[in-house]
């Protein structure tokens, strides 16, 4: 029988580490290890568990090559990665250990590649932001324009319900950009926004009206750079109660005015009042993927994928591309030597069984000639 894939998991104790690490301790072929600053949350998730792992304590932030050393495969899930450090990355070149994150900090994926031409040396794979976006956007994106002549506006939007479980570091990621100047490309042209701005109402298929906002994510470069749209690459995200959604628009106005640098030094006090509230609304979460176009002939067409996460089971959404990226690197079938984006690297059918598995739904709108999710989904399960 062949080796188990050595996998170190940091930030196993967070709100998407512990997720991950819940549905990797399924996978066969895997030894896992958790890794966190705070043994104690590791010993509680671990008792958790089907089954027995190690556990180390690493702080991301500090990490050495000699701490990776044994490992075959280390994930970054701790975040926040705006503004993040890179000395995780650092040791895994310097160990040769395969490298894979849930980032969605701009800068940090944009300075992603600076890490080729050490990573093809050391022989190792380094892939950021295999996440709920660029990972799942994009591989939902390359279905709804397959055959397209062109792209004309694209849009994206991810929907929690107010009783998903949240963690520091997500909030502190939204605070970093809040009311600061976010670039995004609109009527064919790059604009600056404010963060959290663009404040309007989205209507979702079989879900309802919820509140959206600009956020800054590598997104908008990337939906840019991959698909070449013509008018627009948005993307948003919402609060589920207009008291936090539209309560933080108003926090934003002393950033744009200048008066404060950031709210990011706040991230506390705001997470433990969104906790007060947090059995008012639904536990109902969603995201939205919509692009509009010319089809092969040239016609007009427009097309809206939704996902639907009901139970609080959307905070499992981001975790979805590291597991199938686990899975690729289990099974030796992982990308080439290099510093990859996470975009392209995985097909939509990538993640339909685990989104089948944990009883998520999803659909599409709109012109669907020779496209069926659900045929999709049901040719994956069988394989």
């Amino acid at each position: 029988m062949a080796e188990p894939l050595k996998v170190l998991l940091v930030g196993a104790s967070g709100v998407f580490g512990s997720r991950l690490a819940e549905l990797a301790a399924c996978e066969e072929g895997i030894h896992l290890t958790l890794a966190a600053r705070n043994l104690r949350k590791l010993e509680a998730l671990a008792a958790r568990l089907p089954r027995k792992f190690g556990l180390a304590r690493i702080d991301r932030d500090s990490v050495k090559s000699v701490d990776l050393v044994g490992y075959d495969l280390v994930i970054d899930a701790a975040g926040p990665f705006q503004s993040s450090h890179t000395k995780l990355i650092d040791a895994a070149i310097g160990a040769r250990v395969h490298y894979v994150d849930l980032a969605d900090g701009r800068d940090f994926i944009a300075r992603f590649p600076r890490f080729d031409k050490d990573a093809r040396e050391a022989g190792v794979s380094l892939v950021t932001g295999a996440s709920s976006i660029p990972a799942l956007s994009h591989a939902v994106l390359d279905e709804l324009t397959k055959g397209w002549s062109a792209i004309d506006s694209i849009r994206i939007g991810i929907y929690p319900g107010n009783r998903a479980p949240r963690g520091r570091s997500v909030v502190e990621a939204i605070l970093s950009y809040v009311g600061k100047p976010v670039r995004v490309f609109r009527d064919g042209e790059w604009q600056e926004i404010a963060g959290w701005g663009g404040l309007h109402r989205e209507d979702i298929p079989r879900i309802g009206k919820r509140w959206a906002s600009v956020c800054d994510t590598p997104e908008q470069d990337l939906l840019v750079a991959r698909y070449k749209p013509r008018q627009s690459a948005e993307f948003f995200a919402g609060l589920e109660l207009g008291l936090l959604h539209v309560g933080l628009w108003l926090c934003s106005l002393p950033v744009r005015w200048g008066w404060l640098k950031s709210l990011q030094p706040f991230a506390l006090p705001m997470l433990k009042l969104a906790e007060l509230v947090r059995l008012v609304g639904s536990d109902r979460g969603a995201m939205t993927v919509r692009a509009s176009g010319e089809g092969p002939s040239g016609e007009q067409v427009e097309r809206l994928w939704t996902l639907r996460a009901d139970a609080n089971r959307g905070p499992y959404v981001p975790t979805l591309a590291a597991l199938a990226m686990i899975r690729r690197f289990r099974d030796e079938s992982g990308p080439e030597a290099g510093a990859h984006v996470c975009s392209g690297l995985l097909d939509l059918a990538d993640f339909l069984p685990d989104m089948e598995a944990l009883g998520m739904e999803h659909w599409m709108d709109g012109d669907v000639a020779g496209f069926d999710l659900e045929a999709k989904a049901l040719q994956s399960s069988a394989a």
